[in-house]
């Protein structure tokens, strides 16, 4: 064994903290606050759950803090560089060890489109990491579909991940946001991208659904019904069957049943959730799904013919010596 492939890793750097406070966002989506990182604490533990290699990206609240207003497009479009030159240049310390899946400054069409090229033909990014949502604008609304053009021409694998949808105030109760909004924005804009013909107009675009497959499993067949009443009939399972899953969070004991309901096992991918996830609760977590039988076809390690050596050929040519 190579060791598995973490498809749903996090970093965090000084200046991107700093950035998120002075904008209001310290407390990101109602957490108590940006967890700390390090290249080597994510290397330790890494050691620990016998990871071979992490894809790295930024989390919600991503980059881009302000309105439609010029002063805060050239924000974003900065902040995006700093958080993607830093992840860079941690993947030319260690290219056998992490993978970087690229911000963008969306919902800033020219500023995204510009450091997507930059991020692939500079930095050498290995994916792009979307949010399920931009300032309530969803990802098949069609000032978005330059981006997604442009990410379906390149075949790029896209990490997707929740933020807080619109109007969170009234729907949260006054909890922070991940534990029950995330998962039903990641299913709402799945379902969107579905329903609108959006996945099926960039077949290029490999996408990667978060916590296993958060609500989506429970609502499939549900869905593929009332599809026929809204003038969208759609298979919704066979949708949810070409498209690949990490099992940050919390997989079991429930969730991975219902996701091998709709998926087969070489769509899954191992995920910590590290930093925001603390290291205690990702080892523990490896160590069930090491043991548990639901996953016993499925493969996490980065060898060649994996899920993950498809998604991530790169880091299969990279020898890892530590």
């Amino acid at each position: 064994m190579r060791g598995w492939l973490d498809v749903h890793a996090h970093y965090t750097t000084e200046h991107y903290g700093q950035a998120c406070e002075a904008s209001g966002h310290g407390q990101p989506d109602g957490m108590p606050g940006l967890p700390q990182w390090s290249s080597d604490a994510a290397l330790e533990l890494m050691a620990q759950t016998g990871t071979a290699a992490a894809v790295l990206s930024i989390s919600s609240p991503g980059v881009h803090f302000g309105d439609a207003s010029p002063a805060a497009d050239a924000a974003a479009r900065d902040l995006a560089a700093h958080v993607n030159d830093s992840g860079a240049a941690m993947v030319a310390r260690r290219p056998d060890r992490f993978g970087l899946s690229a911000v963008l400054p969306l919902p800033d069409v020219d500023g995204a489109l510009a450091e997507l090229t930059r991020a692939y033909d500079e930095l050498g990014a290995d994916a792009v990491a979307l949010l399920t949502n931009y300032h309530g604008r969803y990802l098949s609304d069609p000032v978005f579909a330059p981006v997604l053009a442009e990410l379906d021409a390149r075949g790029s694998v896209v990490t997707l991940h929740p933020t807080s949808p619109p109007g969170w105030e009234g729907t949260a109760l006054g909890r922070p946001r991940p534990m029950i909004e995330f998962p039903f924005d990641t299913t709402r804009c799945v379902v969107d991208l579905a329903l609108s013909g959006t996945l099926a107009a960039y077949p290029g675009i490999r996408w990667i659904i978060p916590h296993a497959g958060a609500v989506l499993p429970a609502l499939a067949h549900r869905v593929t019904v009332l599809s026929l009443l809204t003038g969208e009939p759609t298979d919704f399972p066979a949708v949810l069957s070409g498209l690949y899953y990490d099992l940050a969070g919390t997989p079991l004991p429930v969730a991975v049943d219902g996701l091998l309901a709709v998926a087969t096992p070489d769509r899954l991918l191992y995920g910590s959730d590290f930093p925001f996830t603390p290291a205690p609760a990702v080892g523990h977590l490896a160590g069930e799904l090491r043991r548990s039988p639901a996953l016993r076809d499925a493969c996490f390690d980065l060898d060649s013919g994996s899920p993950a050596a498809e998604l991530f050929p790169r880091l299969v040519k990279s020898p890892r010596d530590s």
